[in-house]
């Protein structure tokens, strides 16, 4: 049975303490830039607490720079059939204001083609890391996990972050994420800022893979450790 990753409540100064811990750990070195593709979903279920859950994914790309270099490219679903995939870019401030343009439209998840666009990424140039911040599933749980098998067949590792406590959507990602050969976690709005220091060690996964992540100051860390555990 795979097991789900707890996230447990941070107070304003364990985050500030973990950011100061960031900002004093040095960049990756000695590989080539990680490619991470960050999908979110922007339906109308997370409209309640978007303004909140935007600024936290733009405020955790700015932790995740700190730590390693990557090339990012921002992917989100929305409304009747809206897909959009952004140009890749290095640029945190990049990804920041496109961040906190997107706004939420009422419609089904896509999550299907989130890893379709993946898997079509990483046959063109690399991809080292998907990441996918969501709440739900509307989709044919068995045909997502055939796609999240094709990732884990590319060594594409699908990290997805749950927002919220739905056992079911829970399980599905779960699947989703072991299938891929990555991890699954779920966060609140309580504990959502734990979310810049998970970013962090994905982002350092990108960049140097598991060895890299191991060895690394960040893998300390309880829910880091937790993370590392669920990696093939």
């Amino acid at each position: 049975m795979t097991s789900k990753l707890p996230v447990k409540k941070s107070s304003a100064q364990d985050v500030q303490a973990f950011l100061g811990k960031v900002k004093n750990t040095p960049l990756v070195t000695g590989v080539d830039k990680g490619r991470l593709i960050f999908a979110m979903d922007a339906t109308a279920s997370r409209e309640h607490c978007w303004d909140m859950a935007s600024q936290n994914h733009a405020a955790m790309f700015v932790e995740a720079y700190k730590v390693s270099t990557l090339n990012v490219q921002l992917c989100y679903y929305r409304g009747m059939g809206d897909f959009t995939a952004l140009p890749w870019t290095r640029s945190a401030d990049d990804i920041k204001q496109a961040l906190l343009s997107v706004r939420c439209l009422a419609g089904q998840t896509q999550i299907a083609k989130v890893l379709t666009h993946a898997v079509r990424e990483t046959r063109t140039s690399k991809v080292n890391a998907l990441v996918f911040v969501g709440d739900c599933v509307e989709e044919n749980p068995d045909s997502l996990g055939a796609l999240a098998g094709q990732l884990g067949i590319l060594n594409l590792p699908l990290f997805i972050f749950q927002e919220g406590k739905n056992s079911k959507v829970g399980s599905i990602f779960s699947q989703l994420a072991t299938l891929s050969g990555g991890a699954h976690c779920q966060f609140d709005q309580g504990s959502a800022k734990q979310l810049g220091q998970l970013l962090s060690a994905v982002a350092v996964y990108a960049a140097g893979g598991k060895p890299a992540l191991e060895s690394h100051l960040l893998s300390k860390d309880t829910n880091v450790r937790r993370l590392l555990q669920q990696l093939k």
